[in-house]
């Protein structure tokens, strides 16, 4: 399947247009295609919805950040779910109700337009690609405005962060491979790990299936506060939807149909932490934007995350949950808990360093990156030998590679990513996904990463340093 924009035919890797097949498959799901207990969500998205609407208004350039948390079609689909969006749109940044219709179907002929095949994607030009399709239709400026705007509606406002208990220094992370001092849950992408800390103490971790590099997991603070059980699924309208599978009638909690799983904990639209994976697909790409896990770990993330807050929730309730496969239960914790979700591809981590692919195509295995590492815990990369400097720069430019193997360009990660000329000079150069290709590219799901997924070093200098190991690794 393919849609028409501008004349032009999008092709097989449009990351937008495998959104809600993949959703089908993996589970992450929009507003409107989510269990009909999401009013909590939709409430605050609207109100992340007007403090980000403030905010954008004053906002023209776009920073580093934003490529933590790329706008595509799918996301931009997933806000018109909330009727207040649009009117937001009108009232707030001064779009048109021109504007918002063509928007709005950009959005939803993405969304409808999916397939499901093996093929190697770029995060960054499908960025661009997702961003120059806005920009044809907001300008440049409005346009600008507009991606802060669905951005910080996005990670949950601002002042997201604000809402989150720890530490002052825990609460943005902008240290490297910092230690949690609070309650939270961590979320690595690329090394496809999510630890549970409670009072800066980590008490469990698992092995994840994170997005796929055309919607990846973004990067930031979020939050959980709620707990569902046996979450129903409504298929949207689409066009992708036939067969056994009818838009709009409801598949029931527990049905082989639900991608869902057992249990789902939103994280702030349109993530979550779910179940209903293969245990295949642990380690690898999953899931748009969201966090996957088998039912058994899921199952065993919630009771975790209800003994981190002092919910009372018992492994017995939960199996009694289980045991009513048709009844939906939301679940209300004690404590909101803060959700980290980072981006770190070097990790010195219980003595050993680590270097990750850097799938999600942010140029952040530099060897600027690596020394700051080093100068976190005290030990400077001049100090170690020749030779084993010469092994981690190998290593280092071994993994700054996207998830098909090709070259991602190191040191210069924002660069005219949001910008409406089309010529990714020194973004994407080194990428088969280039300006080249820009605009002719087909839509489909990048599932498995080609080559070795990180390196590893025993440093001398850096032993018994580091962020803890996984403990008591549930995979």
């Amino acid at each position: 399947m393919k849609i028409r924009f501008s004349n032009l035919k999008i092709n097989k890797q449009l990351t937008l247009l495998f959104f809600a097949l993949t959703l089908f498959a993996t589970g992450c799901v929009p507003p409107e295609t989510g269990n009909v207990n999401s009013n909590s969500n939709t409430n605050a998205l609207t109100t992340n919805m007007n403090s980000a609407a403030n905010s954008a208004a004053n906002k023209v350039q776009n920073s580093e950040a934003d490529l933590q948390m790329p706008v595509t079609l799918p996301v931009l689909n997933a806000m018109f779910a909330d009727e207040s969006f649009a009117q937001t749109l009108k009232s707030k940044l001064g779009i048109t109700d021109e504007e918002v219709d063509k928007l709005k179907k950009l959005a939803q002929d993405a969304v409808g337009n999916l397939s499901d095949d093996d093929d190697t994607g770029s995060t960054r030009a499908a960025v661009e690609r997702s961003n120059n399709q806005i920009r044809q239709i907001l300008g440049d400026e409005k346009s600008t405005r507009f991606l802060q705007f669905v951005r910080e509606a996005w990670s949950g406002g601002p002042d997201e962060t604000a809402n989150s208990s720890g530490s002052p220094e825990n609460k943005n992370s902008t240290k490297l491979n910092s230690i949690p001092t609070d309650t939270r849950v961590v979320v690595n992408a690329p090394a496809y790990r999510m630890d549970l800390f409670q009072e800066g103490k980590l008490v469990k971790s698992y092995k994840i299936g994170i997005g796929y590099p055309e919607f990846p997991l973004p990067s930031g603070m979020r939050k959980a506060s709620t707990i569902i059980f046996n979450p129903t699924w409504t298929p949207p309208d689409e066009a992708w939807v036939k067969g056994k599978i009818q838009a709009g009638k409801t598949v029931e909690a527990g049905s082989k149909d639900n991608p869902l799983g057992p249990i789902k904990i939103p994280i702030g639209l349109p993530s979550l932490i779910h179940g209903g994976k293969a245990a295949a697909r642990l380690g690898g790409f999953a899931s748009h934007g969201c966090v996957g896990l088998t039912n058994a770990q899921v199952q065993d993330f919630a009771l975790n995350l209800s003994k981190i807050s002092n919910t009372p929730l018992s492994e017995l309730e939960i199996k009694g949950f289980e045991k009513q496969k048709t009844e939906t239960k939301d679940f209300k914790l004690a404590a909101t808990v803060p959700v980290e979700l980072r981006y770190e591809t070097i990790v010195v981590e219980d003595g050993k360093l680590k270097i990750y692919r850097d799938v999600y195509e942010r140029g952040t295995n530099t060897e600027e990156n690596l020394r700051k590492v080093f100068e976190i815990y005290g030990v400077s990369f001049e100090d170690i030998p020749e030779p084993e400097r010469a092994k981690i720069l190998q290593g280092l430019k071994q993994m700054a590679v996207d998830a098909g193997g090709q070259a991602v360009e190191v040191g210069n990660s924002n660069a005219n990513i949001n910008s409406s000329n089309t010529n990714t000079s020194g973004t994407l150069a080194k990428n088969k996904n280039s300006n080249a290709n820009v605009n002719a590219n087909d839509g489909a799901v990048t599932r498995n990463i080609k080559g070795k997924k990180e390196v590893m070093f025993v440093v001398a200098a850096l032993k018994g340093k580091g962020y803890p190991a996984p403990v008591n690794l549930a995979q």
